[in-house]
Protein backbone atom coordinates (compact mmCIF):
# COMPACT_ATOMS: atom_id res chain seq x y z
CA UNK A 1 0.00 0.00 0.00
CA UNK A 2 2.79 2.44 0.93
CA UNK A 3 4.58 1.80 -2.38
CA UNK A 4 1.36 2.47 -4.31
CA UNK A 5 0.87 5.80 -2.53
CA UNK A 6 4.47 6.84 -3.22
CA UNK A 7 4.16 5.79 -6.85
CA UNK A 8 0.94 7.75 -7.24
CA UNK A 9 2.45 10.85 -5.65
CA UNK A 10 5.48 10.51 -7.90
CA UNK A 11 3.30 10.40 -10.98
CA UNK A 12 1.42 13.48 -9.79
CA UNK A 13 4.70 15.36 -9.36
CA UNK A 14 6.01 14.20 -12.75
CA UNK A 15 2.76 15.19 -14.45
CA UNK A 16 2.76 18.63 -12.80
CA UNK A 17 6.40 19.24 -13.80
CA UNK A 18 5.70 18.08 -17.37
CA UNK A 19 2.69 20.37 -17.66
CA UNK A 20 4.69 23.32 -16.31
CA UNK A 21 7.54 22.59 -18.72
CA UNK A 22 5.14 22.36 -21.65
CA UNK A 23 3.51 25.63 -20.63
CA UNK A 24 6.87 27.43 -20.42
CA UNK A 25 8.00 25.99 -23.76
CA UNK A 26 4.75 27.18 -25.38
CA UNK A 27 4.94 30.66 -23.85
CA UNK A 28 8.60 30.98 -24.84
CA UNK A 29 7.88 29.92 -28.42
CA UNK A 30 5.16 32.53 -28.94
CA UNK A 31 6.64 35.26 -26.72
CA UNK A 32 6.00 38.77 -28.03
CA UNK A 33 9.39 40.15 -29.07
CA UNK A 34 8.91 43.56 -30.68
CA UNK A 35 11.74 44.87 -32.88
CA UNK A 36 13.81 47.89 -31.85
CA UNK A 37 11.67 50.07 -34.10
CA UNK A 38 8.47 49.36 -36.00
CA UNK A 39 6.32 51.67 -38.10
CA UNK A 40 2.73 51.76 -36.89
CA UNK A 41 -0.02 51.47 -39.50
CA UNK A 42 -2.05 54.63 -39.68
CA UNK A 43 -4.13 56.79 -42.00
CA UNK A 44 -4.49 60.44 -41.04
CA UNK A 45 -8.02 61.80 -41.41
CA UNK A 46 -7.33 65.16 -39.76
CA UNK A 47 -6.50 68.27 -41.77
CA UNK A 48 -5.72 70.83 -39.06
CA UNK A 49 -2.04 71.73 -38.73
CA UNK A 50 -0.38 72.87 -35.50
CA UNK A 51 0.46 76.55 -35.82
CA UNK A 52 3.46 78.25 -34.35
CA UNK A 53 2.38 80.83 -31.75
CA UNK A 54 -1.12 79.42 -31.23
CA UNK A 55 -2.00 77.56 -28.00
CA UNK A 56 -3.11 73.93 -27.98
CA UNK A 57 -4.01 71.49 -25.20
CA UNK A 58 -2.62 68.06 -24.41
CA UNK A 59 -3.73 65.51 -21.80
CA UNK A 60 -1.96 62.45 -20.44
CA UNK A 61 -3.92 59.82 -18.52
CA UNK A 62 -3.08 56.31 -17.36
CA UNK A 63 -6.56 54.80 -17.40
CA UNK A 64 -5.58 51.65 -15.45
CA UNK A 65 -7.34 49.43 -18.04
CA UNK A 66 -10.61 50.92 -16.72
CA UNK A 67 -10.39 48.36 -13.93
CA UNK A 68 -8.42 50.01 -11.14
CA UNK A 69 -11.21 52.18 -9.71
CA UNK A 70 -11.27 53.37 -6.10
CA UNK A 71 -12.62 50.05 -4.82
CA UNK A 72 -9.78 47.99 -6.26
CA UNK A 73 -6.33 46.88 -5.15
CA UNK A 74 -3.58 45.20 -7.21
CA UNK A 75 -1.44 42.19 -6.35
CA UNK A 76 1.82 43.68 -7.67
CA UNK A 77 1.48 46.57 -5.20
CA UNK A 78 0.69 44.42 -2.18
CA UNK A 79 -3.01 43.81 -2.80
CA UNK A 80 -4.71 40.58 -3.88
CA UNK A 81 -6.64 41.38 -7.07
CA UNK A 82 -5.63 41.22 -10.72
CA UNK A 83 -8.87 41.92 -12.56
CA UNK A 84 -11.59 44.52 -12.71
CA UNK A 85 -14.54 43.99 -10.39
CA UNK A 86 -16.90 43.14 -13.26
CA UNK A 87 -17.57 43.80 -16.92
CA UNK A 88 -20.27 46.29 -15.97
CA UNK A 89 -17.87 48.19 -13.68
CA UNK A 90 -15.21 48.22 -16.40
CA UNK A 91 -17.68 49.70 -18.88
CA UNK A 92 -18.84 52.29 -16.33
CA UNK A 93 -15.22 53.28 -15.63
CA UNK A 94 -14.46 53.54 -19.34
CA UNK A 95 -17.53 55.69 -19.98
CA UNK A 96 -16.53 58.07 -17.18
CA UNK A 97 -12.97 58.29 -18.49
CA UNK A 98 -14.20 59.07 -22.01
CA UNK A 99 -16.54 61.68 -20.58
CA UNK A 100 -13.62 63.46 -18.96
CA UNK A 101 -11.51 63.28 -22.12
CA UNK A 102 -14.35 64.68 -24.21
CA UNK A 103 -14.82 67.59 -21.80
CA UNK A 104 -11.09 68.34 -21.70
CA UNK A 105 -11.13 69.77 -25.25
CA UNK A 106 -7.57 68.52 -25.72
CA UNK A 107 -6.20 68.28 -29.23
CA UNK A 108 -3.60 65.70 -28.17
CA UNK A 109 -4.38 62.82 -25.79
CA UNK A 110 -1.83 60.32 -24.50
CA UNK A 111 -3.28 57.24 -22.80
CA UNK A 112 -1.57 54.34 -21.06
CA UNK A 113 -2.82 50.89 -19.97
CA UNK A 114 -5.46 50.63 -22.68
CA UNK A 115 -6.61 47.01 -22.96
CA UNK A 116 -7.70 45.02 -25.99
CA UNK A 117 -9.27 41.61 -25.38
CA UNK A 118 -7.69 41.09 -21.95
CA UNK A 119 -9.08 38.80 -19.29
CA UNK A 120 -8.61 41.45 -16.59
CA UNK A 121 -10.95 43.84 -18.43
CA UNK A 122 -13.43 41.22 -19.62
CA UNK A 123 -12.25 41.16 -23.26
CA UNK A 124 -13.45 44.71 -23.92
CA UNK A 125 -11.59 46.38 -26.80
CA UNK A 126 -11.02 49.65 -24.97
CA UNK A 127 -9.03 51.21 -27.81
CA UNK A 128 -11.94 50.64 -30.18
CA UNK A 129 -14.47 51.93 -27.64
CA UNK A 130 -12.43 55.11 -27.16
CA UNK A 131 -12.08 55.61 -30.90
CA UNK A 132 -15.84 55.26 -31.35
CA UNK A 133 -16.64 57.43 -28.34
CA UNK A 134 -14.25 60.29 -29.13
CA UNK A 135 -14.80 61.63 -32.61
CA UNK A 136 -12.42 63.92 -34.48
CA UNK A 137 -9.14 62.21 -33.57
CA UNK A 138 -6.64 60.05 -35.37
CA UNK A 139 -5.83 56.97 -33.29
CA UNK A 140 -2.40 55.35 -32.95
CA UNK A 141 -2.03 52.22 -30.80
CA UNK A 142 1.03 50.17 -29.84
CA UNK A 143 1.29 47.13 -27.60
CA UNK A 144 3.54 47.05 -24.57
CA UNK A 145 1.99 44.01 -22.89
CA UNK A 146 1.06 40.94 -24.90
CA UNK A 147 0.99 37.60 -23.04
CA UNK A 148 -1.36 34.67 -23.77
CA UNK A 149 -1.68 33.81 -20.07
CA UNK A 150 -0.32 35.34 -16.87
CA UNK A 151 -0.71 32.60 -14.22
CA UNK A 152 -0.49 34.81 -11.12
CA UNK A 153 -1.90 35.36 -8.60
CA UNK A 154 -2.74 31.67 -8.34
CA UNK A 155 -6.17 32.20 -6.78
CA UNK A 156 -7.30 34.50 -9.61
CA UNK A 157 -4.77 34.64 -12.46
CA UNK A 158 -4.55 37.80 -14.51
CA UNK A 159 -5.00 35.61 -17.58
CA UNK A 160 -4.62 36.78 -21.16
CA UNK A 161 -3.29 40.31 -21.52
CA UNK A 162 -3.21 42.55 -24.58
CA UNK A 163 -2.59 46.15 -23.57
CA UNK A 164 -0.69 49.21 -24.65
CA UNK A 165 -0.43 52.91 -25.41
CA UNK A 166 -2.99 54.96 -27.31
CA UNK A 167 -2.28 58.38 -28.82
CA UNK A 168 -5.15 60.53 -30.10
CA UNK A 169 -4.51 63.55 -32.30
CA UNK A 170 -6.92 66.18 -33.62
CA UNK A 171 -4.05 67.46 -35.78
CA UNK A 172 -2.75 66.05 -39.03
CA UNK A 173 0.00 63.52 -38.32
CA UNK A 174 2.86 62.09 -40.31
CA UNK A 175 4.68 58.92 -39.32
CA UNK A 176 4.25 56.91 -36.13
CA UNK A 177 6.88 54.56 -34.75
CA UNK A 178 7.04 52.22 -31.78
CA UNK A 179 10.47 52.32 -30.11
CA UNK A 180 11.32 49.36 -27.90
CA UNK A 181 12.81 50.28 -24.53
CA UNK A 182 15.80 48.35 -23.13
CA UNK A 183 15.83 46.51 -19.83
CA UNK A 184 14.28 43.08 -19.40
CA UNK A 185 13.77 40.70 -16.52
CA UNK A 186 15.48 37.30 -16.63
CA UNK A 187 13.79 34.21 -18.11
CA UNK A 188 11.16 32.99 -17.35
CA UNK A 189 9.88 36.07 -15.49
CA UNK A 190 10.12 38.26 -18.62
CA UNK A 191 7.71 35.91 -20.41
CA UNK A 192 4.91 37.34 -18.24
CA UNK A 193 6.15 40.92 -17.96
CA UNK A 194 5.53 44.00 -20.09
CA UNK A 195 7.70 44.70 -23.13
CA UNK A 196 7.97 48.44 -22.63
CA UNK A 197 8.17 50.87 -25.51
CA UNK A 198 7.00 54.32 -26.51
CA UNK A 199 5.05 55.77 -29.43
CA UNK A 200 6.75 58.51 -31.44
CA UNK A 201 4.31 60.59 -33.48
CA UNK A 202 5.64 63.23 -35.86
CA UNK A 203 3.21 66.10 -36.47
CA UNK A 204 3.86 68.77 -39.12
CA UNK A 205 3.94 72.41 -37.98
CA UNK A 206 3.01 75.31 -40.23
CA UNK A 207 6.56 76.74 -40.07
CA UNK A 208 8.03 73.63 -41.70
CA UNK A 209 9.24 71.98 -38.51
CA UNK A 210 7.81 68.97 -36.70
CA UNK A 211 6.37 68.38 -33.26
CA UNK A 212 7.80 65.08 -32.04
CA UNK A 213 5.22 63.68 -29.62
CA UNK A 214 6.19 60.78 -27.36
CA UNK A 215 3.70 58.67 -25.38
CA UNK A 216 5.42 56.53 -22.74
CA UNK A 217 4.88 54.32 -19.70
CA UNK A 218 8.07 53.42 -17.83
CA UNK A 219 8.65 50.42 -15.55
CA UNK A 220 7.65 50.47 -11.91
CA UNK A 221 8.35 47.30 -9.97
CA UNK A 222 11.93 46.49 -11.02
CA UNK A 223 14.00 46.06 -7.87
CA UNK A 224 16.49 48.87 -7.37
CA UNK A 225 15.34 50.69 -10.49
CA UNK A 226 17.88 48.88 -12.71
CA UNK A 227 15.51 48.60 -15.66
CA UNK A 228 14.19 52.13 -15.22
CA UNK A 229 17.74 53.48 -15.43
CA UNK A 230 18.30 51.69 -18.73
CA UNK A 231 15.04 53.08 -20.06
CA UNK A 232 15.87 56.63 -19.01
CA UNK A 233 19.37 56.41 -20.51
CA UNK A 234 17.87 55.28 -23.82
CA UNK A 235 15.21 58.01 -23.72
CA UNK A 236 17.79 60.68 -22.94
CA UNK A 237 19.89 59.68 -25.94
CA UNK A 238 16.79 59.73 -28.14
CA UNK A 239 15.83 63.23 -26.93
CA UNK A 240 19.33 64.57 -27.49
CA UNK A 241 19.22 63.33 -31.08
CA UNK A 242 15.84 64.96 -31.76
CA UNK A 243 16.83 68.22 -30.04
CA UNK A 244 19.88 68.46 -32.30
CA UNK A 245 17.50 68.55 -35.29
CA UNK A 246 15.76 71.65 -33.91
CA UNK A 247 12.34 70.04 -33.68
CA UNK A 248 9.71 70.69 -31.05
CA UNK A 249 9.63 67.77 -28.58
CA UNK A 250 6.93 66.79 -26.11
CA UNK A 251 7.08 63.67 -23.95
CA UNK A 252 4.03 62.76 -21.92
CA UNK A 253 2.90 59.80 -19.91
CA UNK A 254 3.37 57.74 -16.77
CA UNK A 255 7.02 58.09 -15.68
CA UNK A 256 6.66 55.86 -12.58
CA UNK A 257 8.98 58.19 -10.64
CA UNK A 258 8.26 61.00 -8.22
CA UNK A 259 8.66 63.88 -10.66
CA UNK A 260 10.83 67.00 -10.11
CA UNK A 261 9.29 69.98 -8.28
CA UNK A 262 6.69 67.69 -6.66
CA UNK A 263 6.64 66.41 -3.08
CA UNK A 264 4.49 63.43 -2.02
CA UNK A 265 4.63 64.78 1.56
CA UNK A 266 2.25 67.49 0.34
CA UNK A 267 -0.60 64.97 0.33
CA UNK A 268 -2.04 63.65 3.62
CA UNK A 269 -1.52 59.89 3.96
CA UNK A 270 -1.11 57.24 6.62
CA UNK A 271 1.05 54.99 4.47
CA UNK A 272 4.82 55.24 4.12
CA UNK A 273 6.69 55.97 0.87
CA UNK A 274 6.35 52.73 -1.18
CA UNK A 275 9.50 50.85 -2.10
CA UNK A 276 8.80 50.91 -5.85
CA UNK A 277 8.62 54.72 -6.09
CA UNK A 278 11.93 56.44 -6.78
CA UNK A 279 12.75 60.17 -7.09
CA UNK A 280 13.42 61.20 -10.66
CA UNK A 281 17.16 61.69 -11.37
CA UNK A 282 18.20 65.36 -11.36
CA UNK A 283 20.66 64.91 -14.22
CA UNK A 284 18.17 63.65 -16.80
CA UNK A 285 17.57 65.32 -20.14
CA UNK A 286 19.13 67.73 -22.62
CA UNK A 287 19.79 71.31 -21.48
CA UNK A 288 16.80 73.61 -21.38
CA UNK A 289 14.07 70.98 -21.29
CA UNK A 290 11.22 71.77 -18.90
CA UNK A 291 8.81 69.79 -16.75
CA UNK A 292 5.12 70.53 -17.11
CA UNK A 293 3.69 69.00 -13.93
CA UNK A 294 1.22 70.01 -11.23
CA UNK A 295 2.68 69.44 -7.80
CA UNK A 296 -0.60 70.31 -6.09
CA UNK A 297 -2.64 67.43 -7.53
CA UNK A 298 -1.63 63.78 -6.99
CA UNK A 299 -1.67 61.63 -10.12
CA UNK A 300 -1.32 58.17 -8.58
CA UNK A 301 -2.30 56.26 -5.44
CA UNK A 302 -0.96 53.10 -3.88
CA UNK A 303 -2.84 49.92 -4.77
CA UNK A 304 -2.20 47.67 -1.79
CA UNK A 305 -5.74 48.51 -0.65
CA UNK A 306 -8.88 50.19 -1.95
CA UNK A 307 -8.70 53.99 -2.00
CA UNK A 308 -9.51 55.83 1.20
CA UNK A 309 -8.85 59.55 1.32
CA UNK A 310 -6.10 60.42 3.77
CA UNK A 311 -4.87 56.82 3.98
CA UNK A 312 -3.30 55.78 0.67
CA UNK A 313 0.11 57.19 -0.26
CA UNK A 314 -0.16 59.69 -3.13
CA UNK A 315 2.41 61.08 -5.55
CA UNK A 316 2.85 62.89 -8.88
CA UNK A 317 4.28 60.54 -11.50
CA UNK A 318 2.40 61.70 -14.62
CA UNK A 319 3.17 64.78 -16.68
CA UNK A 320 5.02 66.30 -19.62
CA UNK A 321 8.67 66.98 -20.44
CA UNK A 322 9.11 69.52 -23.25
CA UNK A 323 11.90 71.10 -25.26
CA UNK A 324 12.93 74.73 -24.63
CA UNK A 325 11.23 75.91 -27.85
CA UNK A 326 7.83 75.07 -26.33
CA UNK A 327 6.17 77.54 -23.96
CA UNK A 328 4.24 76.05 -21.05
CA UNK A 329 1.21 78.32 -20.70
CA UNK A 330 -0.54 76.30 -18.02
CA UNK A 331 -0.52 72.80 -16.58
CA UNK A 332 -3.00 71.28 -14.14
CA UNK A 333 -3.86 67.88 -12.82
CA UNK A 334 -7.55 67.09 -12.42
CA UNK A 335 -8.53 65.34 -9.22
CA UNK A 336 -11.08 62.70 -10.16
CA UNK A 337 -10.65 61.22 -6.66
CA UNK A 338 -9.42 57.98 -8.24
CA UNK A 339 -13.02 57.10 -8.90
CA UNK A 340 -12.41 55.20 -12.16
CA UNK A 341 -8.63 54.74 -12.32
CA UNK A 342 -5.68 54.61 -9.95
CA UNK A 343 -4.35 57.72 -11.76
CA UNK A 344 -5.51 61.29 -12.23
CA UNK A 345 -5.09 63.01 -15.61
CA UNK A 346 -2.82 65.98 -16.34
CA UNK A 347 -3.66 68.62 -18.95
CA UNK A 348 -1.37 71.32 -20.25
CA UNK A 349 -1.68 74.30 -22.59
CA UNK A 350 1.35 74.85 -24.78
CA UNK A 351 2.60 77.19 -27.50
CA UNK A 352 5.27 76.38 -30.05
CA UNK A 353 7.73 79.29 -30.06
Amino acid sequence: MFKKIVKRLLWIVITAVALLAAFLIYITAIDYKPPAQVKLPHESHQTAIIKQGEPFKATTFNIGYAGLDRGQDFFMDGGTKSRSASKEQTEANLDAIMGFLSDSDSQLILLQEVDRESSRSYKIDEAQRIEEGLQGYDRIFAYNYKVPWVPVPLTQPMGAVKSGLLTLSAFSTGSHTRFDLPGKESWPVQLFELDRGFIESRLPVDNGKELVLVNLHLSAFDKGGRIRKQQLDFLEGYLEGEAAKGNYIMVGGDWNHSLPSTEPDTFPAQQEWPEWLQPFPDTFGPDGFQWAVDGATPTVRTLDAAYEEGVNFLAVIDGFFVSPNIEIVQVAGTSLHFENSDHNPVTGTFILK
